[in-house]
């Protein structure tokens, strides 16, 4: 019996895909995971984004993250099966002490976006919306324009 070690696995499928597509796809790989004697502690789907550089054709790619404690044999027939979808354009498996169990860094910025976006400060002031008497008053009214006029 092989041991049973944490990994962190990402995806990156088509950019053509349907969100709801994208996260069908990690449903479908947790479910190769659970048949291969995996667990899976952690489904993300962390959206549209772009990507550095043109892969396969596609500018942009869905983010789907999967945290999962497996045995590394599983981790190959993973992989073997995400070769042969024409959905994933990009896949990377990496092994860590211990998984965790909290949301992800991108996850949480977004969640911190969100909040942001709810709150209602009222209207915001930009710099140039400053009032004549914010910046000092009228430039004739300046103490040291003043003394130097004398």
């Amino acid at each position: 019996m092989t041991a049973t070690r944490c990994y962190e696995h990402t995806i990156i499928a088509r950019q053509d895909l349907s969100p709801q597509q994208a996260q069908a796809l990690a449903e479908t790989y947790a479910g190769v995971i659970g048949e291969h004697g995996g667990e899976v502690t952690k489904n993300e789907y962390w959206g549209l984004r772009n990507l550095a550089y043109r892969v396969k054709k596609n500018r942009k790619g869905h983010y789907l993250h999967l945290n999962f404690k497996a045995p590394g044999d599983l981790v190959k027939e993973l992989e073997r099966q995400e070769e042969l979808s024409d959905d994933v354009i990009r896949y990377m498996t990496v092994r860590v002490d211990k998984l965790d169990d909290g949301p992800s860094i991108l996850m949480q910025v977004r969640s911190s976006r969100e909040e942001r976006g709810r709150r209602d400060d009222g209207p915001r002031r930009h710099h140039g919306d400053r009032d004549r008497n914010e910046r000092g008053g009228d430039r004739a009214e300046r103490p040291d324009e003043a003394a130097s006029k004398d």
